[in-house]
């Protein structure tokens, strides 16, 4: 693997991949302080032979059929997964890092990756500490690849809950053409031990069966959205610039004043398309997870669902 600037690392790319122009890019976000965890989650060992989340989540992104991909990076941890990454990932993997330098959300990340993306092209986003299968990322890659228009990848909730700890999770509300809706966030979802899970967040419904779809933040976005993160940061320059808490910026929120009119700038927007995943997307929340998470894999992979070695695609 090769440097070719401060924040840029690429290499070759391999011969029986198809041609780069055609497939498209995903942005990491991997600059996330993990208060819950407590530790460096994108790093988190839970593959069979102690892979981290990122180098799965890598792996099967480039066997799905992205291109390349952007991490992005924080001033706090991300000096150890650079250094991981240069260190353990095949040299034919083209990667570039970027530095989100203030904690300012999601948007703000996506924003850092610019300068490594084509603006008059679709990219994808995902989280550095979920591990999406390479069912749900094809989806998102194909999209991409054909129309490029923005999207959101769902998942069934029982196929994005592991243990019986409560998370969080955005229920998609969709609409009979196929495009999103809104995003119904419930808190405190829980596995009810029967099939069912509940939402202890005081709302009704409480009893979720499990086929709903949700929002594991894995995006696509079409060339129309990255003037709409800037007006969003923008609009929130007093709050951010006072050094509030509350100031963060986030993707889900940005997509959610979207669909409800409220589109930053006042910018238009092409609809999100919802693209129903097959397979399991599931992460690294909480420091009991990792044992699940590694217990899950190795079912995965005991039942042919993901390959035992990676990187087979480069």
């Amino acid at each position: 693997m090769t440097e070719h600037s401060e924040d840029t690392a690429a290499a070759v790319t391999p011969a029986v991949a198809p041609a780069r122009e055609a497939r498209p890019t995903l942005v990491v976000l991997a600059a996330g302080r993990a208060r819950r965890y407590g530790g460096v989650k994108p790093l988190a060992p839970v593959g069979p032979g102690g892979e981290a989340v990122i180098d799965l989540l890598a792996s099967d992104a480039l066997a799905a059929g992205f291109g390349s991909l952007v991490l992005v990076i924080g001033p706090a941890t991300g000096p150890a997964i650079r250094y991981h990454v240069e260190q353990t990932w095949p040299g034919a993997v083209d990667v570039h890092f970027a530095t989100q330098e203030t904690p300012h959300g999601t948007v703000d990340a996506a924003l850092a990756a610019l300068s490594h993306l084509d603006p008059a092209v679709a990219f994808g986003v995902a989280n550095a500490d979920d591990l999406y299968g390479q069912a749900g990322l094809a989806q998102l890659a194909g999209h991409l690849a054909g129309d490029g228009s923005n999207s959101l990848v769902g998942y069934q909730l029982r196929n994005a809950v592991v243990g019986d700890a409560p998370v969080t999770r955005g229920v998609c509300q969709v609409n009979p053409d196929g495009t999103l809706e809104s995003v119904d966030e419930r808190r405190q979802v829980c596995a009810a031990g029967d099939g069912r899970y509940l939402a202890k967040d005081g709302r009704t419904p409480e009893e979720l069966d499990g086929d709903e779809l949700v929002s594991m933040n894995l995006w696509g976005f079409g060339p129309d959205m990255p003037p709409i993160f800037r007006a969003a940061m923008a609009d929130a320059t007093e709050a951010l610039e006072a050094g509030r808490s509350d100031a963060e910026v986030l993707l889900p929120e940005i997509v959610g004043a979207i669909l409800a009119g409220r589109s930053p700038g006042g910018l238009p927007a092409a609809p999100f398309r919802v693209l129903r995943a097959d397979g399991r997307c599931i992460g690294v929340t909480h420091p009991d997870d990792l044992t699940l998470v590694q217990a899950d894999l190795a079912g995965q992979v005991g039942r042919g669902e993901r390959p035992a070695r990676l990187w087979g695609s480069v």
